[in-house]
């Protein structure tokens, strides 16, 4: 069982294909940029920029949701919202459809990691119910296919629990303050406004050409 005082300030889990999705909409982005100045010169380029939009609307759904395991409790980061609940408020970790964090006031979703579909619970191996979490097994042993060790879900609700457990276990979580612990929802302005404020802009330039 994980120590929690060996354990790193935050650990951040991502979802595998972020990079590629991103990195896909950079490169895609880049090219039509160059294909339109190359054809059109400036004003091509210009009249194109609204197409920067594409690479920061993949940061924002891909590259910024995340979970984040810490100290002081879980933090999903959303594309809208950032939720950010107490060691202290967590009763239930569930992964039927994505990775949810179970609190008495309710349950949180993260966008950062989801269940597997039909394709990916078959690629399940024996090796992937193994050396979970106790919390993670249900009656007789069972495990979702959400659990299992090579999904998005299974991967952020495993880090969630071997943290969360190796607190309980050393007494650092007060069953007492539960019903008291409430998570905090955050709006994530900063990318909302952002964005919005690039598109204004993006498309006042477009006109321009």
């Amino acid at each position: 069982m994980p120590n929690p005082q060996s354990e790193p300030e935050t650990e951040v889990f991502r979802p595998r294909t972020t990079k590629w999705f991103t990195g896909i909409a950079v490169v895609l982005t880049a090219a039509a940029l160059v294909s339109a100045a190359v054809s059109s010169g400036a004003s091509g380029l210009l009249a194109t920029v609204p197409l920067l939009l594409i690479p920061a609307v993949a940061a924002w759904l891909f590259w910024y949701p995340s979970v984040r395991v810490g100290r002081g409790g879980v933090a999903l980061h959303n594309p809208f919202r950032t939720i950010e609940v107490p060691w202290a408020a967590l009763i239930h970790v569930d992964t039927k459809f994505a990775l949810k964090i179970v609190t008495p006031k309710g349950s949180y979703t993260a966008w950062a990691a989801p269940a597997p579909g039909v394709w990916g619970t078959h690629q399940g191996k024996p090796e992937h119910l193994r050396n979970l979490p106790g919390t993670t097994y249900g009656v007789g042993g069972s495990v979702r296919p959400g659990d299992l060790s090579n999904t998005d879900s299974g991967q952020a609700a495993r880090m969630v629990r071997e943290r969360w457990e190796a607190l309980v276990n050393a007494g650092r979580i007060d069953p007492d303050q539960t019903d008291a612990a409430r998570a905090a929802v955050s709006i994530n302005w900063r990318w909302i406004l952002g964005l919005v404020l690039a598109a204004v802009v993006l498309f006042a330039l477009a006109g321009l050409a």
